[in-house]
This record gives structure tokens, sequence and C-alpha cells, in this order.
């Protein structure tokens, strides 16, 4: 059984009243059970040369839907305004956006594709799914 930990820790001298230091981790398991997720895509890297707009980045029909998947997606840009925008479904509904140096790591249902639109050209997405099958 794979085990795999995510760990989130958050901290900062002035963002509030008081010194913020936060830290949570979560064990990565399959959907209503207690078992590791075992399946991964392995950690990709795919360039733009152009700025793209609704890009699939991640085929929903590649995975079995209404697991517990987890997506990873960072932005390797180290350009302030740069920015990748995240979205899912046919509507490309949007979830945000990361900007240089920015990273996510979101569940997943595999219901929907997750596309995304890169605010410039020559920039990186890092990007990984760890799944069940």
């Amino acid at each position: 059984m794979a085990t795999t930990t995510a760990t989130l820790t958050l901290s900062s001298a002035d963002l509030t009243g008081d010194a913020l230091s936060l830290s949570t981790t979560a064990t990565l398991t399959k959907a209503g059970v207690t078992t590791g997720l075992d399946q991964t895509t392995g950690v990709a890297r795919k360039f733009f040369a152009t700025a793209q707009t609704a890009y699939n980045l991640i085929t929903a029909a590649d995975y079995t839907s209404d697991k517990a998947h987890k997506v990873y997606i960072k932005n390797t840009s180290t350009t302030a305004a740069e920015y990748i925008t995240i979205e899912v479904g046919a509507t490309n509904l949007s979830l945000g956006r990361l900007y240089a140096g920015d990273w996510c790591l979101i569940p997943w249902d595999a219901n929907n594709d997750i596309d995304i639109d890169t605010s410039a050209v020559n920039m990186t997405v890092e990007y990984m799914v760890i799944f069940e099958a």
C-alpha cells in the first residue's frame, strides 16, 4: 500500500495582529477508505511557446470518476505578472490564478476536464495527478 502525505505550512510575522503559524498534514487516501492513493502520472512539465486559452491539461476520461484523486499544478514562472488560470468543466469555470511560483493541490473527482490559460508566451506549467484506478 502506498502512503503519500501532503503537508502545508503557513507562517507570517505580520499578516494578522499576532504571528501566524499554521501547519496541517493529510494522508492521501482512496475514496471512503483508509487505503492510500497508489497511482500517479509522475511530475510533468509542459512548455507553452504561445499564450494558451482553454488548453486541456488533464482529461477526465482518462481517470475513474467520483474518486479521491488529487491534482498538483505549479506556475514555474519567475516573472511576477505572469499567471495561469485553472478552469474546470465544459464552460471553463475559473478556479483562480496561479502567479509566478504559486502552486495548488486540489481534490478532483474526474467528472470534468482541467484546462488552463496562460497569460504570456514561453511559460512552463508543472503538474501531476495522484489517483486511484
